[in-house]
């Protein structure tokens, strides 16, 4: 500890007996330094902070969904301090005043890429940052020009995300309406030829596909009408099976006629036989002649003295509207037959008129399919643009203006300034410590005697005279004056920073 102490004692030394080298390195140091800082000029930077909702809902009834809006606003963000938008700022401000050439503004549009940032500070808020420091501008004129740079960043922002999206609607809507007037004109075309092919063939309306269908449709229903008219005919025969074993008449006893005697003397004779009578009694021989002859009779009249059957009459009724359906279906399958051998023949006998009238239908088929798309993109779009003109998708707000800067961003001064200060002043210390240590003089007797290794008996004092103390007393005014002059210098340059700021402000 004691070696340590006396380390530090002799350093201290050294640099106090070479004070004069010392202070002059530290007087030379800070005048270049402090010069060398009073010639940075002073960055003033203005920040302005905006807020995007992209919430809407009238936005997402219509389509314009929310992760559209966020690439829109990302495409935005990234897009802002492009060339071109920067080249706007350019000629829009001071900055473009010396710009004469190509290779000028491309150089004015790096240096302000450099000086402008624009970050996402949280979800829905963007932080606009710029800065100016121009050499050849004052500070007041480059604090304004900081907040006129973001003023107009914020500018671009609003016309990229309104005025530019509602001109790009309008050209959107523009191409589309040129393109519905061509595929009208293409679909009127076709139409026509379709018209004028149908005229000539109207058997293959709609191409060699419909008329597979209209055959494959003419096949399925001959095939159901031959089915109704197996069903009816199979109908028709069981109705006449059951005429042929109906009567036509029903014969009721007490009617009268042929038939209603012989039934009467039938039955008194079944009464003769119940009573016992023989075929020899007179009166059943006399009834028994008598049904003879009325069995001639009744034989003869055949019926027609008879009652009508209903049975009979409901059956014949039958027949008949089942004879008229099997006609209705017989001419039916005839024409179905017909038409299907017709169109058959048609397609054999002219295949590349089938081939012709798809080819037909199927282009009026993709312009109509295409009119029709086309139609409802304009629709969307035009109420996109109505929605976006009177209600923009994309709420913008400034949340913080551009600020107007009053302190300088850059460089902190009175830091610099007394960063070289004690650059200074270490400089020149340690310069004097080091020549110290290139001599051969010792500032301690303990320094001797560990060098020699001998013992050190003792030392003589340094003795002076009055003139000398005076003499020395005097340079220890002036080296006292030349430090108090170089720490006066650094608070004169501080004092002049600060009431610089003021006057700014």
């Amino acid at each position: 500890m004691n070696q340590l102490v006396e380390e530090i004692r002799a350093a201290l030394w050294s640099v106090w007996n070479r004070r004069w080298l010392a202070l002059g390195i530290a007087w030379g140091l800070c005048l270049a330094g402090w010069l060398v800082v009073a010639l940075f000029p002073n960055t003033y930077e203005s920040e302005a902070r905006i807020y995007v909702e992209l919430d809407d809902v009238l936005a997402d009834q219509i389509g314009i969904a929310q992760g559209s809006r966020e690439r829109q606003v990302e495409r935005v963000r990234q897009t802002l301090v492009s060339a071109v938008n920067l080249e706007k700022v350019v000629r829009s401000t001071r900055l473009g005043e010396e710009v004469t050439t190509s290779a000028a503004m491309e150089r004015a549009v790096e240096r302000l890429g450099e000086d402008v940032k624009v970050v996402a500070d949280g979800e829905n808020v963007f932080e606009i940052t710029a800065v100016s420091g121009r050499s050849d501008l004052s500070d007041s004129e480059n604090a304004q020009l900081a907040q006129t740079i973001v003023q107009r960043m914020i500018d671009i922002f609003r016309e990229e995300n309104l005025g530019g999206a509602r001109g790009e609607m309008a050209s959107s809507l523009d191409f589309i309406n040129q393109q519905l007037v061509a595929r009208q004109r293409e679909l009127e075309e076709a139409e026509q030829r379709r018209l004028e092919f149908e005229a000539l063939h109207p058997e293959l309306i709609g191409g060699s596909a419909s008329l597979q269908q209209s055959l494959a449709a003419t096949r399925s229903e001959l095939r159901g009408v031959e089915a109704d008219l197996a069903a009816a005919q199979t109908s028709l025969a069981g109705i006449e099976g059951q005429i042929a074993g109906t009567p036509r008449t029903l014969i009721v006893p007490g009617a009268g006629g042929p038939q209603a005697a012989l039934l009467q003397a039938e039955a008194t004779m079944a009464q003769y036989r119940a009573q016992g009578l023989t075929d020899s009694h007179p009166d059943v021989a006399a009834l028994t002649r008598q049904i003879a002859t009325l069995r001639e009779r009744a034989s003869a009249d055949n019926g027609t003295s008879g009652q009508s059957n209903p049975t009979y009459t409901s059956l014949v009724t039958m027949r008949s509207q089942s004879m008229a359906a099997v006609q209705a279906l017989q001419s039916r399958a005839a024409a179905l037959r017909s038409e299907l051998a017709a169109t058959m023949a048609s397609q054999a006998r002219e295949p590349g008129a089938a081939a012709e009238a798809t080819r037909i239908s199927r282009d009026y088929e993709v312009l109509r399919q295409q009119y029709d798309d086309l139609l409802q993109d304009r629709e969307q779009l035009r109420l996109r643009g109505q929605v976006e003109t009177e209600r923009s998708a994309i709420q913008f707000e400034v949340v913080d203006p551009p600020t107007t800067p009053r302190v300088p961003a850059a460089p902190n001064r009175p830091l610099l300034l007394a960063g070289v200060l004690l650059l200074g002043l270490g400089a020149g210390a340690g310069i004097a410590f080091a020549l110290s240590k290139l001599g051969s003089t010792y500032s301690t007797a303990s320094q001797l005697e560990r060098s020699f290794n001998l013992p050190v008996v003792g030392t003589i004092s340094h003795t002076m005279n009055s003139a000398a103390r005076e003499l020395r007393r005097k340079h220890l005014k002036y080296f006292a004056g030349a430090t108090g002059a170089l720490c006066l210098l650094f608070i004169v340059l501080l004092g002049l920073e600060f009431v610089q700021r003021g006057l700014l402000a």
